[in-house]
């Protein structure tokens, strides 16, 4: 289980007037992720959802609040936590000179995962993404989509606990799209933690347990999709959304 208590995190910036003034990119956020849960923070660009799961994940220190696994800190305890954690995000430069399997070997190495079971775990992961026609190609001449594959195949291979997905289906075609989508779903069942964050909310109703709206570094609302449609008296979570900006904008 995932718990973020009243994270924060400000930074600075510069004016046109060249003053420099100090903001909250994420203001206050408190959430939790149980294993078995699909997770979905939700929001446009900007929202803060990017630096709210870097927090999360252990790659940016927050200005305040505190983040557990299982009730144990990246202070306490944070190689053995980072050892559990797969954090994807959409824009992750991954090495072009070399093929999938070449950089899941090296992964599985970096991991210390038992040598004699490598190969079979390689062949596993590629065949659950479907990456055997591309398994043994250059990075570098790969589709898009192929790429995102690999990118997830990388931050899984090791058999994670803990997932953060940033944007996993950003720019990808309907097919990569639900690949990867499939694959969530399948974790879920292994009862993996998954925080899954998208500004496609369409997609979030498909495989969310629970989501997270955010505007403006702040939790809007949250609840299952269903929950956050009745209360708003919509029939999608993007109306939903609209609805409830609508509101505050009145106020």
């Amino acid at each position: 289980m995932i718990t973020v208590k009243n994270l924060k995190k400000q930074f600075e910036r510069t004016t046109k007037k060249k003053k420099k003034t100090k903001f909250f990119a994420v203001n206050d956020i408190s959430l939790e992720a149980k294993d078995g849960e699909i997770i979905g923070i939700l929001g446009p660009n900007g929202a803060g959802k990017t630096t709210l799961l870097r927090m999360i994940g252990g790659i940016m220190e927050a200005t305040s609040g505190e983040v557990y696994y299982d009730d144990v800190t990246f202070l306490q305890d944070e190689i053995n936590i980072k050892k559990k954690i797969a954090y994807l995000s959409g824009n992750t430069k991954i090495y072009q000179s070399i093929s999938p399997y070449e950089l899941m070997k090296m992964c599985l190495l970096f991991y210390e995962y038992p040598k004699e079971k490598i190969e079979a775990r390689i062949k596993e992961i590629s065949k659950i993404l479907k990456m055997d026609d591309f398994l043994y190609n250059k990075i570098a001449k790969l589709s898009t989509g192929q790429t995102q594959r690999v990118n997830l195949a990388r931050c899984l291979v090791h058999d994670p606990k803990y997932y953060i997905l940033d944007e996993a289906t950003s720019g990808l075609d309907i097919i990569s799209s639900q690949i990867i989508l499939d694959f969530i779903k399948k974790e879920k069942e292994k009862k993996k933690t998954i925080l899954y964050s998208t500004h496609y909310m369409e997609e979030a109703e498909n495989i969310c347990d629970r989501v997270y709206l955010i505007n403006e570094g702040k939790i809007i609302m949250s609840g299952t999709p269903n929950e956050i449609k009745k209360k708003t008296k919509t029939t999608n979570l993007r109306d939903s959304f609209f609805k409830i900006i609508g509101g505050n904008d009145e106020k």
